[in-house]
């Protein structure tokens, strides 16, 4: 779906949820990272050309708009794994507890699964040292 300048992030998208992955490179390019974004067809099993893109990129992402225990964040994690990767993997998803009432966009805002939280949750997640190498500041806006 879309392809950075370099191999930083590779964010894979989940069903309903490319049009917020979209947004999230968006935002994350315009601070100097490098984000590829993928949609698979197929999500169980991972195939053996996921766990490959993901071994070219040096932070791998899934965000879904289901459980987070049990869904493909975690297989794709465990693919990794299984292929012996020693590169961070981050899985956003909807948490396991009863949720509150509300709209979709209520269950996905208190879920962290809006462009704004997921770009501050993976800026966060940077793993030491990347800031300076992209030549940001400290400072970073992501509004």
């Amino acid at each position: 779906m879309h392809r950075g300048e370099r191999p930083d992030l590779l964010l894979v998208s989940v069903g309903a949820m490319a049009a917020t992955c979209l947004e999230v490179a968006g935002r994350l390019a315009a601070q100097g990272l490098g984000v590829t974004v993928v949609d698979p067809r197929w999500v169980k099993p991972v195939t053996p050309e996921l766990v490959g893109l993901a071994l070219e990129h040096r932070l791998v992402a899934t965000v879904e708009d289901n459980g987070r225990v049990g869904g493909v964040g975690a297989h794709i994690a465990q693919a990794l794994s299984d292929a012996g990767a020693a590169l961070p993997v981050r899985v956003f998803g909807i948490p396991q507890h009863f949720l509150d009432h509300g709209s979709r966009s209520d269950v996905l805002e208190a879920s962290g699964l809006t462009p704004r939280r997921l770009t501050h949750a993976l800026l966060e997640s940077l793993p030491s040292g990347w800031q300076a190498r992209r030549g940001a500041t400290d400072s970073l806006a992501v509004g």
